[in-house]
């Protein structure tokens, strides 16, 4: 979303797309007796972003009635003053310090209001459209704010308004309105295994992010890159991650990457849920279960089978009958999330014509089962048949643990887990050892400490901290404190 911006902002004077970029980050904040509040919030940031946009280019007109819609009230030209709807933004995330504040929401336009108000400045300053960016939205928000999020995204379709938001595999709530296939296009990141341009591809994502020492590496050792390309399953951030713990792409390191990354990085990972997501632990751990000590070990005994038979085929597919339980469906999608499995096709026939979804496991996570990855995986991958899977019928003996055992779904008492987060130590902040030291010097030694304090008490009470490392810290502070929040 942030390389869009960019790009977009130099193409600007000539194609004239205005970038918009929004992050919801401080949504976890949000503690108000407004029945709308996340709506209201959603529609004051974006006000508030979109000013911003436009004062960047030099393009606000103080006096003109859109203009005014967005800012709720009076506008300044330079943002020396922050406008009525930014305000009311800090208002709404600044509430979680006093639950239930009244919060006047009378300044945010209804949707039509604003839509009005985007195409009354698009046509007034040149503008063929706003293309609105909504970075790190999904994964942290609650189901129910997903489905405001996606109702707000499909009531803002416009030709004056473009929407764009980054959407997770396994944990997007789109809501009985939002049809994905009228409402929106889905683009996947993840590239296709079984494309002939795979590597090609993956080349050119590692090459972009390469220093002239690996980009070495990957040229004198194609093959073991290859090995390490397929075993991501066309996940890019994998791949970028298991190359820098294997810079020379040596053939003892490429397997050694595998076996450590695949048989316990990923599944710490996906286990770390748990922390976070403490109401979905049983979800959690029985998906690790089924794909450790049922799908890869099934997985792998026949293709083991297939090669002594001397078959050309194998597979990372298993199949899950359209009948199977709820809760299965969910561990998987948790599964999804983490990049062990991924969902593929819709009603697919299975064994006597049943109907199932196919699913395919991670590459890595069968290849580090394996004496040697870099020996056998090509042969596993180039071989790969989407016809052939192990199939999990609708009452599956696998189910049963979980089925038995799972948990009612309740509302939580969100106010009550964001003060169990806040006064947590800030050691569970993902922030350097000397960030953390610093924050601890000054008294801050919960994240609630971090979110309420100013970046002048770092000034003020650490020596030799001046005003630009101070900031770095703060800044680093707050983002890792708002991560965290987000589960």
């Amino acid at each position: 979303m942030r390389v869009a911006e960019v790009e977009l902002n130099k193409s600007f004077q000539q194609d004239r797309v205005l970038p918009v970029y929004l992050s919801f980050l401080r949504s976890s904040l949000i503690h108000t007796n407004d029945e709308n509040q996340f709506h209201h919030w959603m529609l004051a940031r974006l006000c508030a972003a979109i000013l911003r946009a436009l004062r960047l280019k030099g393009l606000v007109m103080p006096q003109s009635p859109p203009f005014i819609v967005l800012a709720g009230g009076p506008v300044s030209a330079d943002g020396s003053q922050p406008s009525r709807l930014e305000q009311l933004g800090e208002q709404y995330e600044n509430s979680y310090r006093n639950p239930g504040a009244e919060v006047i929401s009378t300044a945010v336009p209804e949707v039509q209001a604003f839509k009005d108000a985007i195409e009354d400045i698009c046509k007034e300053l040149g503008i063929i459209r706003m293309c609105i960016l909504f970075d790190e939205a999904i994964h942290i928000f609650r189901p129910e704010q997903q489905r405001q999020f996606f109702t707000l995204f499909r009531d803002l379709r416009s030709p004056y308004i473009g929407c764009n938001a980054a959407v997770y595999p396994g944990v997007t709530s789109y809501g009985p309105v939002f049809e994905l296939s009228h409402d929106a296009t889905r683009i996947r990141i993840d590239r296709d295994v079984l494309s002939r341009q795979y590597l090609e591809q993956m080349r050119d994502i590692s090459l972009k992010q390469a220093d002239s020492s690996l980009a070495g590496a990957i040229e004198r050792n194609g093959q073991n890159f290859a090995v390490l390309s397929y075993a991501v399953s066309g996940n890019p951030r994998l791949l970028l991650k298991t190359l820098a713990q294997c810079k020379a792409l040596r053939s003892n390191e490429v397997n050694e990457t595998i076996k450590t990354f695949y048989r316990s990085s990923i599944w710490t990972e996906h286990s770390g849920l748990a922390e976070s997501y403490s109401g979905h632990k049983p979800f959690i751990d029985w998906g690790r279960n089924l794909v450790e000590n049922v799908v890869l070990p099934e997985t792998k005994a026949k293709n083991d089978r297939r090669q002594s038979e001397g078959q050309n085929e194998s597979t990372c597919y298993f199949w899950i009958h359209r009948d199977t339980p709820e809760v299965i469906r969910h561990a998987l999608r948790l599964l999804e999330y983490t990049g062990i499995v991924q969902k593929g096709d819709d009603g697919i026939r299975g064994t006597r014509s049943e109907i199932g979804t196919r699913y395919a496991v991670n590459l890595g996570c069968l290849l580090a089962l394996e004496a040697t990855p870099t020996a056998t995986a090509l042969e596993v991958v180039r071989s790969l048949s989407i016809k052939r899977f192990t199939e999990f019928g609708a009452n599956h003996a696998a189910y049963q643990g979980l089925v038995k055992s799972a948990p009612d779904y309740r509302n939580p008492d969100i106010l009550q887990i964001l003060k169990e987060q806040l006064g947590k130590s800030i050691d569970c902040l993902d922030i350097t050892a000397y960030q953390n030291e610093q924050l601890k010097k000054v008294g801050l030694s919960t994240v609630g400490d971090v979110l309420r304090s100013a970046e002048q008490d770092l000034i003020d009470k650490i020596y030799y901290v001046g005003e630009k490392r101070a900031r770095r810290i703060k800044n680093a502070a707050d983002a890792a404190v708002l991560e965290y929040l987000s589960g």
